[in-house]
């Protein structure tokens, strides 16, 4: 005989227990990730929302389960104690998130974990029962009971070792393995309230005295979908702040890559990816008392390239900006991992070694630095031969912190001096040459500006007809406290310092405002102008005669535009473009120095000068070295074969003058006829007849 109430279940009321404690299930390891992926102050917002998110989702599938149980007598649900057991639902939820948030989970933490969650599942269960208050009291099979709490902490330990595992591939796509844990702990969950469900049995003639209480399978059914829907608004939460997260954690990455970009601008230079002065200055600033606490030495070589100017005239700056990324790989290359490569200038590199032993050591790399940058570069069809200058100041021997820079400068400048493709230490006496070479730089942007810069004329002399010809236009610097200055003091400086284009573009100006203002006075004086490498190889230079001829209204052929044989043939190809253009226009062109370079004859030939001006230093030497008279001789038949005039430059004595006649020279120059002298006094030269031998 059965002494037992029996029981029914609404399937549609059990699936939906299912359904919502599945979905609690896969919610709950969402806040986990949520959680454990936080921010500190975002975590604990997440810990407090979620656990009752999650609770209030397991707690609904025990409600719902529980409306979906009845007996043949009315039933219902005392509401406070239905609350007490929501509230162990959502403590609970507290405790799994928690200790989800751990960073790591330890056996002892786990066993402990496990069993208090059970024990919250468990009371939650129970609590909610005993919420039905029945008369007599529930009968429990105790099979069963031990089944749901075995269950109950079975499933506990699951989430947690799937929070645990979670929490280590946080960064992986775990959305498949996320949903097939939710599934098995929601019916592990699922599986402990059904458990408990049959451990519980009703004596015949029980009465619920909770059946005015909370009831039935609508209120389940509206308890159920109501869970759901605040699961799902949690989910979309957890979804769009992972989303914002994951945002900002882009625009965190974005944030660190625009720094390191901009530190990299800060302290890179742009083309070769060297260090720039700002970080070599960082560095420096930092060796100088590091090499004094040890007792150690700091090296500075400062190297400058020799002849680099012509590449980015003749070549492009992307054929110059390309050799400048070679220059510094092979000075990279060569350097020690503890030294900073820095480029300071357009061809200007440094290298600054920390912690020297032997100050040796500079000499060495600089003859290492030296002899590789002279290896060829090949650029298309062009090989280029550069050299280097290094200067090299060590500290604290020969040179202080502040002054390590500007002494290892001047060196350099000695080192060019000597010759170039060499290096020279720094010494005190040098002091003087660098002040002097800051004060001419200073002085030398000021004249341009104030005008201190005059031209003087050398006449050039018909041999045969003793008359003046033309004169050559030679540039002086009315210095206001040095007086009149030649050029050998200030040219090489003005080219290192830019401002040789400049220059040039005024004595090219100045020359032929004079020999216009001569023609208008009714004398015909054609003016010769020299012209630098840097001004020839420059795309606009025609451009620039051009106009200036336009300006004064001077006839192309009244002006002769002196070249160096190096200066011509250092691209012939260019150099051919530009004096075809310059033969278009009616412009002399003048071979200066001839004999000195590394002229081909075909390109002479292709050149089509008008003028050879035979080098000084075969004119000095003509009377007494039968090698020098047999140079002149064979350069003035060539010339004559090929239709040009010839000029030799430095005749100083009447033999000389004889020598150069009588072997056919067109027309002579130097200070047996003249010295240059202003403008003023060329007219009267004009009645200056040649000095007979």
């Amino acid at each position: 005989m059965n002494l037992f109430l029996p029981m029914r279940f609404s399937l549609p009321l059990v699936v939906l227990s299912v359904l919502v404690a599945v979905f609690a299930s896969y919610v709950a390891l969402d806040l986990a990730r949520r959680v454990t992926l936080s921010t500190p102050g975002a975590a604990r917002w997440w810990w407090g929302g979620g656990s009752v998110a999650m609770g209030t989702g397991i707690w609904s599938m025990h409600f719902v389960g529980m409306m979906a149980f009845s007996l043949p007598i009315p039933l219902g649900y005392d509401p406070l104690t239905t609350f007490w057991s929501w509230l162990a639902a959502v403590a609970v939820s507290g405790i799994a998130l928690y200790l989800a948030s751990r960073p790591k989970l330890a056996g002892r933490h786990l066993a402990v974990g496990a069993l208090s969650m059970g024990a919250g599942i468990c009371l939650m269960h129970y609590t909610g029962m005993f919420a039905m208050q029945m008369a007599p009291g529930i009968v429990w099979g105790w099979g069963w009971f031990a089944a749901s709490v075995g269950i109950a902490v079975g499933a506990s330990l699951a989430a947690l070792l799937i929070f645990s595992w979670m929490r280590r591939h946080a960064g992986e796509r775990v959305l498949g393995w996320q949903l097939a844990a939710a599934v098995v702990m929601g019916i592990a969950i699922a599986g402990m309230h059904y458990s408990g469900m049959a451990a519980a049995h009703f004596p015949l003639g029980s009465v619920c005295r909770a059946s005015n209480g909370l009831g039935g399978a609508s209120l389940g059914m509206t308890v159920g979908l109501s869970a759901l829907g605040l699961l799902a608004v949690t989910l979309l939460t957890s979804a769009q702040d992972a989303r914002m997260q994951s945002k900002t954690a882009r625009l965190a990455a974005s944030l660190q890559e625009a720094n390191q970009a901009l530190t990299r601008i800060a302290f890179e230079d742009p083309l070769t990816k060297l260090a720039n002065r700002l970080l070599f200055e960082e560095r420096l600033s930092h060796a100088l008392p590091q090499a004094d606490r040890l007792g150690r030495q700091v090296c500075l070589l400062f190297v400058d390239l020799d002849g680099f100017k012509p590449v980015n005239d003749s070549l492009g700056h992307q054929a110059g900006d390309e050799v400048l990324r070679i220059i510094a790989g092979r000075l990279l290359a060569l350097a020690r991992r503890t030294d900073t490569v820095a480029r300071i200038g357009g061809d200007e590199f440094v290298v600054l070694m920390e912690l020297v032993d032997d100050r040796n050591r500079a000499a060495l790399l600089a003859e290492r630095l030296i002899n590789t940058i002279k290896q060829p570069i090949h650029f298309g069809v062009h090989e280029l031969l550069l050299s280097a200058s290094v200067g090299i100041a060590v500290y604290p021997d020969d040179s202080e912190g502040a002054r390590l820079m500007p002494n290892a400068d001047a060196a350099m400048y000695y080192a060019k001096r000597a010759g170039k493709g060499t290096y020279r230490y720094y010494n005190s006496e040098m002091d003087a040459g660098s002040d002097r070479l800051l004060d001419l730089q200073r002085d030398l942007r000021r004249a341009v500006s104030r005008k201190e810069f005059v031209l003087h004329y050398q006449p050039k002399f018909d041999a045969g007809l003793a008359r003046l010809t033309s004169v050559e236009a030679l540039l002086r610097w009315q210095h206001p406290v040095q007086g009149m200055l030649l050029p050998g003091v200030f040219i090489a400086e003005a080219e290192r310092f830019g401002l040789i284009v400049e220059l040039g573009a005024w004595v090219l100006d100045e020359a032929c405002r004079q020999a216009a203002e001569w023609l208008a006075a009714g004398l015909t004086i054609p003016v010769a102008v020299n012209v630098s490498a840097v001004q020839f190889q420059q795309e606009a230079f025609v451009t620039t005669v051009e106009q200036i001829l336009r300006r004064y209204a001077l006839p192309p052929q009244m002006l002769t535009l002196e070249l160096t044989e190096s200066v011509a043939m250092d691209d012939a190809e260019h150099s051919l473009h530009i004096l075809s253009r310059f033969k278009e226009l009616g412009v002399n062109i003048a071979i200066d120095d001839f004999g000195t370079g590394y002229s081909s004859l075909a390109y002479l030939r292709r050149f089509t000068p008008h003028e050879l001006k035979i080098d000084r230093t075969f004119v000095q030497d003509i009377e007494s070295d039968p090698d020098a008279r047999a140079v002149v001789a064979a350069v003035i038949q060539l010339a004559h074969a090929l239709g040009l005039s010839v000029v030799a430059e430095g005749v100083e004595t009447p033999a000389q003058q004889g020598l150069l006649s009588a072997q056919g020279c067109n027309c002579l120059q130097g200070f047996l006829f003249s010295h240059p002298v202003p403008a003023a006094a060329i007219p009267a030269l004009m009645r200056v007849p040649v000095v007979n031998p």
